[in-house]
């Protein structure tokens, strides 16, 4: 009998309604995996009020004592890892050596979190005042709420409930409907710890309902959502007719700079690393390749070659893989039409560009497209699929000219041996990340961030803490 996932309010596990709930499929194999609980208006309702009613209690718990609530979720989730990776595997697609990656940077991540306890630092102040002293102090904001995507389901739950449960606020979870199971199970685990009813909660549901109703919701003090640049939007102006924060990780269109001076072949295998990871459904993918025309030819036949290399199919059958499937249909037909419509602009498909010829599952070809101009659609828009398009350049200034001219900010590379280059590089392109001679790939104790429509605020380390808080300033007068 196929598993029912019930949501996780006020520290328990609400019956489901079976005739609203959500199938959810393998993307390998369109497999029936589970069903999850579509949480009703008066379950969000529930959710929020508990975790508002719960929040003074937890801010007052010292942070220490809140660390060690993170520690026990964090211990939970190793115990449970490589059941943890296979879920994840099975509902999203990808492969399991990354999904095992996933489930031990969150374990990770919630324990880097739980360290801040003791770091948290508020400021004094000069006064023009005798006998003044004013203290800034860091508070929570209250009542949380976290939005899920789909492509690394699992991370983004420490990544939004570890850095504001640490500061005293409280959550409402929702993942995506896509990849809702390894949530639910997630919720579970804190089940089998002893962290207060009411602090973390989850509901399941689509954002045009449920994501809707907390975005929408008055007691709701900041929406956290990573996902695309459109629900993004609609966030905003829903959190804005009560005037919630927003944090938002939205898209990206990562460019990769290779110059004359770069090692070739560390920029290729950096390049294409970064192009399949996760079948390229990574906001931070290299998607577009800018290669100094001195080494065009050669190093995009290091391209041609790595891109054949790539082994794709179902995770869970196929061993040795390289990339799963994309996710769903919709992802798949929108990367099949990106490529059909660069053909028609003039690009030249020399690897790939076609839907894989296989019995089941959403799989595309490891893509490879030159002959791209900064006016095709291939260059400009996301993708969001194992396609990599690739622009002869004739400088560093016009690879970084044609790289800040996008509509996203997110993360950027550059591939040289050249320091002054490099350095210049780093000066110039205006996105939130930049790695030299690397793969994309952030660390926890950096800050993701982007500008332009790649979105607002961020993650991680210390500035990603501090989002979750806000500050109260005291002036004393004492004589």
């Amino acid at each position: 009998m196929t598993t029912l996932y019930e949501n996780f309010i006020d520290g328990r596990f609400v019956p489901a309604d079976p005739a609203t709930a959500i199938e959810v499929h393998n993307p390998a194999s369109h497999v029936l995996l589970a069903r999850t609980a579509s949480a009703t208006p008066d379950e969000v309702n529930a959710a929020v009020d508990a975790a508002r009613r719960a929040q003074p209690a937890w801010e007052r718990t010292p942070a220490i004592q809140r660390a060690g609530h993170l520690r026990a979720i964090a211990t939970k989730v190793r115990q449970n890892k490589e059941r943890l990776a296979e879920i994840i595997t099975r509902e999203q697609g990808k492969i399991l050596g990354l999904a095992l990656v996933e489930v031990d940077f969150t374990a990770d991540y919630i324990d880097y979190m739980a360290e801040w306890a003791r770091r948290i630092e508020g400021e004094v102040l000069t006064s023009d005042r005798a006998g003044e002293s004013i203290f800034l102090m860091r508070r929570p904001i209250g009542v949380t709420v976290g939005i899920l995507p789909w492509n690394f389901p699992f991370f983004l739950i420490a990544r939004k409930m570890a850095p504001a449960l640490i500061t005293g606020n409280t959550i409402v979870v929702k993942p995506s409907e896509e990849t809702p199971i390894n949530a639910f199970e997630f919720a579970r685990l804190v089940a089998e710890t002893e962290l207060p009813a009411g602090v973390f909660n989850l509901v399941g549901g689509r954002g045009a309902d449920v994501g809707a109703a907390l975005c929408s919701h008055p007691d709701v003090g900041l929406i956290s959502f990573t996902g695309s640049v459109q629900t993004g939007s609609t966030i905003m102006q829903v959190a804005g007719r009560n005037l919630t924060r927003v944090n938002l990780e939205l898209g990206g269109k990562a460019p990769a700079i290779v110059l004359a001076s770069a090692d070739l072949d560390l920029a290729a295998k950096a390049v294409v690393d970064s192009r399949i990871i996760n079948t390229g459904q990574v906001c931070n993918c290299a998607e577009r390749v800018y290669v100094e025309r001195a080494v065009a030819d050669e190093f995009t036949e290091k391209l041609r070659v790595r891109m054949a290399a790539t082994r794709y199919g179902d995770p869970m059958v196929d061993a040795d893989l390289n990339m799963g499937p994309m996710v769903n249909q919709i992802g798949l037909d929108k990367v099949a039409a990106m490529v059909s419509r660069a053909r028609e602009q003039g690009a030249e498909v020399i690897l790939g560009g076609r839907k894989a010829d296989r019995p089941a599952g959403f799989h595309y070809e490891p893509t490879l497209i030159t002959g791209c101009t900064a006016d095709m659609e291939i260059m400009r828009k996301e993708i969001f699929g194992p396609v990599l398009p690739v622009q002869v350049v004739d400088s560093l200034d016009e690879a970084v000219a044609l790289s800040n001219d996008s509509e996203y900010g997110l993360t950027s590379s550059i591939f040289t041996q050249d320091l002054n280059a490099a350095m210049r590089a780093c000066r110039d392109l205006r996105f939130g990340e930049t790695y030299v001679n690397r793969e994309h790939f952030e660390a926890m104790q950096g800050f993701h961030a982007g500008s332009r429509k790649s979105g607002i605020g961020g993650a991680d380390g210390k500035h990603g803490l501090y989002e979750y808080t806000e500050t109260h300033v005291v002036y004393m007068q004492h004589g």
